[in-house]
């Protein structure tokens, strides 16, 4: 750990070996902030703020969910890039937008100020102006891989949501279409219109 402390931040992603997720959540906030963990090495993320319209999108779609999640007690809905831990040896730590636990696999209070080492049952990435396909195509990748049963790619500018699932085609939902849960939130259901108003 001495060497990953005393490392510049130019070298950070260039270390000798991959790191573990308990290494990068030991990084300096600055770092870590502008860094997600892939197969044990720093990918740094768009550092320019993504914008007013970003932010509202994200904040909005976590409302939606907590206000049908947090009555039916179906589990966690977590915001802000939280990290979680997808896989070990090497480590992915990946930070959706919004995200989704069910109940059952919430982490205990005492973990939660670390990142959770387990995949969400949805994860959701709100497209920013300068997120590029083939990153954003790589996270929901790995989401899928890793158990992650539900993912939302959500483009506020087309006004649309690709749903993804593992083993099936992607499905695109326009402003006139609704957004539904599938197995994940049987029974939500939510105008995409609404959401990307």
């Amino acid at each position: 750990m001495k060497v990953i402390e005393q490392a510049s931040v130019a070298a950070l992603p260039t270390l000798p070996r991959p790191l573990t997720a308990e290494e990068f959540f030991a990084l300096p906030e600055e770092i870590r902030d502008r860094h997600e963990l892939v197969r044990g090495r720093l990918e740094e993320l768009d550092t320019v703020p993504p914008g007013i319209r970003h932010g509202l999108v994200m904040l909005r779609i976590a409302r939606v969910l907590m206000d049908y999640i947090e009555p039916r007690g179906l589990g966690m809905v977590v915001g802000g890039d939280a990290g979680f831990i997808l896989e070990r040896a090497p480590d992915t730590v990946r930070g959706p937008d919004v995200a989704f636990m069910r109940a059952d696999r919430v982490p205990p209070d005492d973990e939660l100020d670390g990142f959770g080492d387990l995949s969400p049952d949805l994860a959701v990435e709100v497209l920013s102006p300068r997120d590029r396909p083939g990153r954003v195509q790589a996270k929901v990748g790995d989401y899928l891989r890793t158990g992650v049963r539900l993912v939302w790619v959500v483009d506020p500018r087309a006004r649309t949501v690709v749903v993804h699932v593992p083993d099936r085609p992607p499905h695109r939902h326009t402003a006139a279409d609704r957004l539904d849960g599938g197995d994940v939130l049987p029974g939500f259901s939510y105008s995409v219109g609404e959401l990307l108003a």
